[in-house]
């Protein structure tokens, strides 16, 4: 037998199995050389200002692209990536209210190709979170404590803890209390400089937030500036309860500011103490209902003003209602010890009333809540 003949025949099967396998990727497309890579993005970089916006980056690639970023709170991308050819790429920013220039980066891929594009965004002296010694107090008052909610993320648990559960607590709410989220939904989040608490629908119940400050005081000014809601049922409220609490209404509650639009009617606020001699099972309540000009589009101050001997309640600067200790003891004035602060938005109930779920989610936002204390 000739030998050679023997090997070339015996090569024959072997280069063609070669050849097949050099021609096929088995379904799969072919990864493209440097040459034929081609990826750019216009603008090649973000300058922003400090107002939330969002920017359009315009992407063109020969083949599918990703796109991936930092996580930050304050820079979205989407989408993650796109197809061959021009792409649009939407680029989210919130409000720098920082007091510093905030930075990211975009990292765009396609084949053996890496485009970044920076991301800046300035901010606005105006928008600078208040130095403490630059908040006027009161006359007659120092600041003690204040929350300015400029930090983006969730509130602070050094500072506000959430009471849980459904009903109320005797005022038949509809929604059930949960502690910041639900199932991964954050339903009380600070973003843009504001603290955001919201009444949500989610897998058939309303569920919405009451939180409280952990610190407790014995008279003082307090305000925060709000901005509530216009939604049918909603019951958004800044209040107080006393820190040792046994006793409804015997221990006391003070309820600087309540807005209820199905019982009280659009563009009316109300505050309101309650003790023994004066609460509301009885209709015997001190309570005044004032007139607030777009309560639920424009922030407003609400403010209370509690010493030893008297309680005034303020809208904008302006009082509103009076309330005096008449020396009468714990039934009329049970308001001789700590309190803390109170923010919750009920759904429905004694006060919120007839609900239109069409409405929700509701969202009652809070810009800062201060505390002043006696010289």
């Amino acid at each position: 037998m000739n030998h050679y003949a023997s090997v070339t025949k015996g090569l024959l099967p072997l280069c063609a199995a070669t050849l097949f396998i050099l021609s096929c990727s088995c379904g799969q497309d072919p990864v493209p050389s440097t040459s034929e890579v081609t990826l750019s993005v216009n603008p090649s970089s973000v300058d922003a200002g400090y107002e939330a916006q969002t920017l359009v980056l315009t992407v063109t690639a020969t083949g599918d692209w990703g796109v991936s970023a930092a996580d930050k709170d304050w820079c979205k991308v989407s989408p993650s990536g796109g197809i061959k050819g021009t792409s649009e790429v939407k680029v989210s920013l919130t409000s720098n209210r920082t007091g510093k220039v905030r930075e990211n980066t975009l990292s765009f891929r396609y084949g053996s190709k890496t485009l970044e594009v920076p991301v800046n965004q300035g901010f606005s002296e105006e928008d600078l979170p208040p130095d403490p010694a630059e908040i006027t107090a009161p006359e007659g008052y120092v600041l003690n404590w204040h929350e300015e909610f400029e930090d983006a993320g969730k509130p602070s648990l050094d500072d506000w803890w959430y009471e849980t559960g459904a009903g109320g607590w005797g005022n038949n709410e509809l929604q059930e209390y949960v502690a910041g989220s639900k199932n991964g939904e954050d339903l009380a989040f600070i973003s843009d400089g504001t603290l955001k608490i919201q009444a949500k629908k989610i897998g058939g119940t309303v569920y919405s937030i009451r939180m409280n400050t952990k610190r407790s005081w014995q008279y003082g000014w307090f305000e925060a500036r709000l901005k509530v809601t216009d939604a049918q049922g909603s019951w958004p409220a800044f209040w107080m309860m006393p820190q040792n609490y046994k006793t409804w209404p015997g221990d006391g509650e003070i309820d600087i500011m309540e807005y209820a639009i199905s019982t009280q009617g659009k563009d009316k606020s109300s505050s309101s103490i309650h003790c023994n001699a004066y609460n509301w099972p009885k209709g015997t309540q001190k309570t005044h209902v004032q007139a607030v000009s777009n309560a639920a589009t424009e922030y407003h101050v609400y403010a209370l003003e509690w010493t030893a001997s008297e309680m005034k309640f303020y809208i904008d600067g302006k009082q509103h209602l009076l309330f005096k200790n008449e020396g009468k003891g714990y039934d009329t004035w049970p308001f001789d010890a700590p309190f803390y602060l109170k923010f919750n938005l009920a759904w429905g109930g004694n006060m919120g009333g007839k609900v239109n779920e069409t409405m929700l989610p509701a969202t009652y936002e809070i810009d800062y809540v201060r505390v002043f204390t006696k010289k």
